[in-house]
């Protein structure tokens, strides 16, 4: 069995770390909620923290994650590690907007989500406001339904992105053109010209 260069492998992997890296470097990452956490034991109450974090490109990706300990710095690190695993990719209009309205749920939360004209800006909650500025959107408006816990907030409005397509995914779904997806027909483009 032929063997390559004993040292390419490790270039390899090396540049794999950097582009990880490189990539990690351009996540940002916002603090949506610190809650205090009580466990009951023998002796009383032992007290810890709980953070929500969302981390995102500000480009079309964008992850959230919880995490718990004794300190708030270190409920934070853990938090923000278990968001950038968890990187959804979400196809936006013009970079600025969803594509489409959409409904999301998660728990007793329920999320409206509707794309906006340009300068409409982000109307939404602040835990939903988060989501949308990790995630690059400029101009949304956005509805919580049911609940103001942040968790199920930020679960249903993931759910909502997750549940997104651009028109190219759905006209490749189909077999069919991106122009017959917006049900456009050639005799109404030829009368506008």
């Amino acid at each position: 069995m032929a063997r390559g260069n004993p040292g390419e492998g490790r270039e390899r992997q090396g540049g794999r770390n950097w582009e990880r890296d490189r990539e990690e470097s351009e996540l940002g990452d916002k603090l949506v909620n610190i809650n205090r956490v009580a466990k009951v034991v023998k002796g009383g109450r032992r007290f810890g923290f709980s953070a929500l974090v969302v981390v995102g490109d500000r480009r079309g990706r964008v992850g959230h994650g919880s995490g718990k300990a004794r300190e708030v710095p270190e409920a934070i690190r853990k938090a923000t590690e278990r968001a950038k695993r968890n990187l959804i990719r979400v196809p936006l209009r013009e970079g600025r907007t969803l594509h489409h309205d959409v409904l999301g749920r998660a728990g007793a939360g329920k999320v409206v989500l509707r794309a906006a004209a340009p300068g409409t800006g982000i109307i939404a909650g602040g835990p939903m406001r988060a989501v949308f500025e990790m995630l690059g959107v400029q101009d949304v408006v956005a509805k919580s339904v049911g609940t103001s816990n942040p968790h199920n907030m930020v679960k249903a409005t993931f759910d909502a992105l997750t549940r997104c397509n651009s028109p190219r995914t759905v006209a490749a779904k189909r077999s069919r053109r991106v122009s017959d997806v917006f049900g456009r027909s050639e005799s109404a483009g030829e009368e506008k010209e």
